[in-house]
């Protein structure tokens, strides 16, 4: 190595490996028997990409690509892992399938997703509806995004077409709706919504299908006219707790190519193992989740024929408001219920789910659309800061909200039946 370190006596030929430090040796005879991941032993976001030609390429392809218009360039390969890796792009062409998309990305939880819709479409002097029954963190996101830019918000009941009709506007530029809403499972009727929303030029009609899945409709929502579906991929399509994530798939190329350009500068997309964790578990996740929607329904009756509940709210119960759209539209009736017990106060309903918790099966926690059954009330969890009497006009107090695991129903049913007597 003498010759090479000094400028007047460099080789014509390259320093030898075999004759540098032990240190340096090791880590690249490793690096090269773990190719093309810059680690010794684990698939990780940084890849050997070999030369600065493949980096020109790779420009090169994104603005053919971005020209093009076929898609979005989140499913270049990989060349940054802000940009996307190996598994998100398995991950992407599985969720282009499963929406009949023609562009999708991935990002690191449902909520991104949410926030890169808004910081697209809710612009300066721009009108935004939201369904009333949106998430609530949807629901205040959307709200300070229009707040911080000079943008109006307007909120609809969900179902009301008619208020739909009414509220949309000129300026409107984001119609946004969850099918089903949580916790009362109401369905969208999504042609019905894409037909008045189509009646303003420049609006996008986006739909959070969390809860009903791309497996649980007739049609894929795109093509029933939505412009975009947004998910979380830490439920149903993650289905074991394992994977915190979120989606959009679009046909509207311009719109995914101007978000992945967001993620580009901020970050926020889905990491490498996490893509893998779902993509490689999603014919298991789909099993599991027709499961956990039989339980559901199931669980759902055994609570409507107990004469200490007032009410149940899953679209798979004959009295739901959408039962004509869901019975249309819809092939799965979700694994998330809420009931509501007679003549018991809030403070009753929490008590209530903790007692349903002490049977050792049911667990107290967040999310849903995991490996075991998850009781929350509702008020606690989602909705503890908001005015009582916002809670009550919103319908949504006094709940406990169930996310059906994958044990059995009669033990369900059991738990829920000591717990209420």
């Amino acid at each position: 190595m003498k010759s090479h370190l000094d400028p007047s006596t460099v080789p014509v030929e390259p320093p030898a490996r075999a004759s540098m430090a032990a240190a340096t040796r090791e880590l690249h005879d490793a690096i090269d028997a773990n190719a093309p991941f810059l680690h010794p032993t684990l698939r990780t976001i940084q890849r050997d990409l070999g030369s600065s030609a493949v980096v020109a390429d790779w420009q090169e392809a994104k603005a053919a690509f971005v020209l093009a218009g076929d898609g979005a360039w989140s499913e270049l390969p990989h060349l940054y892992a802000r940009y996307g890796t190996g598994g998100t792009a398995e991950l992407i062409a599985a969720l282009r399938g499963l929406e009949h998309a023609g562009a999708a990305l991935v990002t690191d939880c449902g909520m991104q997703a949410v926030a890169l819709i808004a910081d697209a479409l809710v612009q300066r002097g721009a009108h935004v509806v939201a369904m009333r029954q949106v998430y609530n963190k949807t629901r205040v996101f959307l709200d300070a995004s229009c707040k911080r830019v000079g943008a109006t918000l307007a909120l609809v009941d969900d179902g009301d077409l008619d208020a739909l009709a009414a509220a949309l506007q000129p300026e409107t530029t984001l119609v946004f709706a969850e099918t089903f809403t949580n916790p009362l499972g109401r369905a969208q009727d999504v042609p019905a919504l894409a037909r008045l929303v189509a009646r303003v030029p420049g609006a996008r009609l986006v739909i959070d299908s969390t809860i009903a899945t791309p497996w649980g409709v007739r049609v894929p929502l795109l093509e029933h006219g939505a412009h975009v579906v947004i998910g979380s991929l830490t439920k149903a399509l993650g289905g074991r707790d394992l994977a915190l994530g979120g989606y959009i798939a679009t046909n509207d190329a311009p719109l995914a190519n101007q978000l992945m350009d967001l993620v580009a500068m901020r970050g926020g997309i889905l990491d490498d193992d996490r893509a893998r964790r779902v993509v490689e578990h999603l014919a298991e996740a789909n099993a599991m989740h027709v499961q956990r929607c039989a339980t559901a329904a199931r669980v759902a009756a055994a609570l409507a024929a107990h004469p200490r509940v007032e009410r149940v709210f899953h679209p798979s119960r004959p009295d739901h408001p959408d039962a004509a759209v869901i019975a249309r539209d819809y092939t799965r009736t979700g694994s998330l219920l809420a009931f509501r017990v007679a003549g018991a106060d809030e403070a009753a309903h929490r008590a209530l789910a903790d007692r349903l918790v002490s049977t050792g099966v049911p667990r107290f926690a967040l999310s849903f659309d995991g490996l075991v059954t998850k009781v929350n009330h509702h008020r606690t969890v989602s909705e503890y800061f908001t005015p009582a009497d916002v809670v009550a006009r919103l319908g949504i107090d006094r709940l406990i909200r169930l996310g059906i695991g994958l044990e059995d129903a009669d033990d369900l049913i059991a738990c829920l039946y000591w717990t209420l007597r």
